[in-house]
């Protein structure tokens, strides 16, 4: 196949198929006696392998493995593959902490009087922490608890209270300060219950969407591979 060949059937231009061998994410092309490239199967098969890692992994990511790849540094190719699977539990097991928080304070009776904010004490009570642990939350933070105005005392509101749960159950979860601060300033977007449940639903989909691109990415992948070892094999065979 020509340069145009191998790009045609995925909207691609013949320029961007040589850009793709320069960089290392195609296989080198055999030359014809007037210079011209040559692509085969193998290309073809190495393109849709990185067309399918882009969106399961990433463009970076997808452009590392399979310049690995092509590198014969193969494990090293799996281990970046590996990594991404690995955060993609990680994801799925933040939001199942979020939600558990969520729902932990759905179940939580509030006895405080209308309108009156929680202090450290009694919000250090029902999480079972420490208000030293809740001060450093705040210092990191991750808290953002107004003052009493005639005590000068912290004074938590119910979105703090929200706050303070998930943190209190992703640090259960061994999730380091640094990790979680991101997750809740999205999670402050939202206004309601509902609209967090909603926020928690459109991650998981995005999660699902990307799970599936990574099963497609791994068998466009492990095609590939095939197809690179029988090209090496009759390369040798010819040799021989």
């Amino acid at each position: 196949m020509r340069p145009v060949d191998l790009a045609r059937p995925y909207g691609l231009s013949g320029q961007a198929v040589r850009n793709y061998e320069a960089a290392g994410i195609l296989p080198a092309a055999e030359r014809t006696p007037s210079g011209y490239r040559r692509y085969t199967g193998e290309h073809a098969a190495a393109l849709r392998a990185f067309l399918a890692l882009i969106p399961a992994h990433g463009h970076a990511a997808a452009r590392s493995i399979m310049t690995l790849l092509n590198a014969d540094r193969t494990v090293e190719a799996l281990t970046v593959i590996d990594r991404g699977h690995a955060e993609l539990l990680t994801d799925r097991q933040t939001l199942d902490a979020i939600e558990r928080a969520l729902t932990e304070l759905t179940h939580v009776p509030d006895e405080r009087p209308a309108h009156r904010p929680t202090t450290v004490s009694a919000l250090a009570h029902r999480l079972r922490l420490r208000p030293a642990t809740l001060r450093r939350w705040e210092r990191a933070g991750l808290l953002h608890p107004g003052r009493d105005p005639a005590t000068g005392y912290r004074a938590y509101t119910p979105d703090d209270i929200r706050d303070a749960h998930i943190v209190h159950q992703l640090r259960r979860g061994g999730y380091l300060l640094t990790q979680i601060a991101p997750l809740l300033v999205e999670l402050r977007d939202t206004t309601s219950p509902a609209s967090a449940a909603s926020a928690i639903a459109e991650r998981r989909d995005r999660l699902h969407t990307r799970a599936l691109a990574m099963l497609h990415a791994s068998a466009e992948t492990g095609r590939y591979l095939h197809e690179r070892d029988r090209h090496t094999e009759r390369n040798r065979t010819e040799r021989n």
